[in-house]
């Protein structure tokens, strides 16, 4: 729990300060890639880790992991540029990867499925607390000493985490050794996964047809497959393919990766909407998201405890996307006039329907495989939803930088300015100075008087084009909910097991696609 709060406390801080952080360190077309770095590395590094603690234990990974996201975060708060942060945001990604497969996977060590699909409740409770505490401290460290110590404040968090786990967690006995290791399936999935990545990244500024975008999509997909025919020749596979003749497994992936789309939809693009469309302060917007973790929240526990209640639990996952698809729908229609309680109101739709999707999918997925495969199939859950994740945050960021400037252009075009505004009244980097309230007041401040009406207008023209372009952007996370929807009507209500199966093998635990 400590191990996971670390983690979900930085994935929620850094989201209210980026804002900030791109005004000062002057890099918008950077904005999506302090996420995506964090989240290609992570996704690669997720099953890799995964599998390392199924033959090496969990606690060795934890610590490993914590260390070495608490020196990342400290990297991150010494930054000098987008790009040093992207760059060290990348290497935090790869330690969180390792805590957020680890975590999970201790879960599964723990406890039985039916104590499990209970105790999730409180691992929801504990990620909702960090999402609820860090995006309102986020906003304060920010308006108050800096963005930086969003970053620092892992620090003693870590610190403390490290200390607890290495004190009190048992280390389990094992057998492996490092041959057991697949270094090769782990050299082609990085290998693979890393072109194709970074070619739906770099869509915000190349068109999709482009040659650098096919290219690096054509190599990663060549290596993937040559990946296929590694792991279905190696004893210990980091991907164990046969798992995807399991119906429960395969229907729960694909829902995951869906809904990651539409959650980091919102969740990444929030902060946008409340200080650069509504001009609220960092603080004010931080402690604005809280009724969406209040949502997750509720969801998560309810969820655990109703699974174990209802025998066609598939239609909870059905409710919940449709949720997801609604709340994002609502989300696109926002505009500068829009009330903060309304932004509110689409938050906790969102909220409560990931809530419920986290533990419903994870739990079904680990009462559809025997015991020993808990593991690889609990890092493989994580790993496609941050495979969504990525791709999402990509593919949503394209929208936003390829259209924000025409969107931008066209509303000021609409104002008819006179000519002698043009050589004080800034129509360039704008949307940077939106979110920086005292850079905002200082440009106008330079503004003469007669004009400063005429400077507002621009800033509200300006804020226009910005909720234009996020309508795009929320309409698309909408359309991927609404596919999670379609998919979840397809999966298989394994019963939640109160005893372990025999040694059978991941397609013989649940019923295969065609059943």
């Amino acid at each position: 729990m400590l191990a996971l709060f670390l983690a979900a406390l930085d994935q929620t801080i850094v989201g209210t300060a980026l804002p900030r952080i791109v005004a000062e360190l002057k890099g918008l077309d950077y904005y999506s890639w302090v996420l995506t770095a964090y989240l290609v590395t992570s996704t690669i590094m997720t099953p890799i880790s995964g599998k390392l603690g199924d033959l090496f234990g969990r606690k060795p990974l934890l610590l490993i992991g914590m260390v070495g996201f608490v020196l990342a975060s400290a990297l991150c708060g010494q930054a000098q540029d987008m790009f040093q942060l992207v760059v060290f945001r990348g290497i935090q990604g790869l330690f969180g990867g390792v805590l957020f497969s680890s975590v999970f996977a201790s879960i599964a060590d723990l406890y039985s499925i039916e104590r499990r699909a209970r105790i999730q409740g409180l691992f929801g409770g504990i990620f909702g607390i960090a999402s609820v505490v860090g995006p309102t401290i986020g906003g304060y460290l920010t308006d108050n000493v800096g963005w930086r110590w969003v970053f620092y404040v892992n620090v003693p968090v870590g610190i403390a985490a490290i200390l607890f786990v290495f004190l009190t967690m048992p280390r389990t006995t094992h057998t492996a050794t490092w041959r057991d290791i697949d270094f090769l399936g782990a050299g082609a999935l990085t290998a693979g996964l890393a072109p194709l990545l970074v070619a739906f990244s770099i869509t915000r500024d190349h068109d999709w047809g482009s040659p650098a975008v096919l290219g690096l999509l054509a190599v990663g997909a060549v290596i993937l497959v040559g990946f296929y025919f590694i792991e279905r020749r190696t004893d210990h596979p980091i991907v164990p393919f046969e798992l995807f003749k399991n119906r429960t497994f395969a229907v729960s992936v694909i829902t995951g990766f869906l809904v990651a789309v539409g959650m980091f939809g919102a969740i990444v693009y929030v902060p946008l909407v409340y200080q650069g469309v509504l001009g609220i302060p960092a603080t004010n917007s931080g402690l604005l998201v809280t009724p969406m973790m209040v949502g997750l929240v509720l969801g998560s526990v309810a969820t655990g405890q109703l699974m174990l209640r209802i025998k066609r639990y598939r239609y909870l996952g059905t409710f919940a996307t449709l949720l997801l698809a609604i709340g994002t729908y609502l989300m696109s229609t926002i505009t500068t006039d829009t009330q903060q309680l309304e932004v509110v109101r689409n938050l906790v739709i969102i909220g409560f329907g990931v809530g419920i999707t986290f533990p419903l999918y994870l739990n079904s997925v680990q009462s559809a495989v025997e015991p020993r495969f808990v593991g690889v199939v609990t890092s493989q859950i994580q790993f496609f939803r941050n495979v969504g994740a990525t791709i999402g945050i990509a593919v949503l960021g394209s929208f936003l930088s390829q259209r924000l400037p025409t969107n931008i252009q066209t509303k000021i075009a609409a104002l008819n300015l006179p000519p002698q505004a043009g050589s004080f009244i800034p129509t360039s980097g704008n949307t940077q100075t939106l979110f920086d309230p005292v850079s905002l007041a200082a440009a106008r401040a330079n503004v003469p008087a007669a004009f400063q009406p005429v400077f507002d207008s621009v800033i509200t023209a300006v804020r226009a084009g910005l909720a234009a372009t996020l309508h795009d952007v929320f309409i698309a996370a909408a359309a991927a909910s609404l596919l999670a929807f379609v998919a979840s009507f397809f999966l298989n209500d394994v019963p939640i097991r109160t005893q372990q199966r025999g040694d059978r093998s991941p397609a013989e635990a649940a019923p295969a696609f065609g059943d």
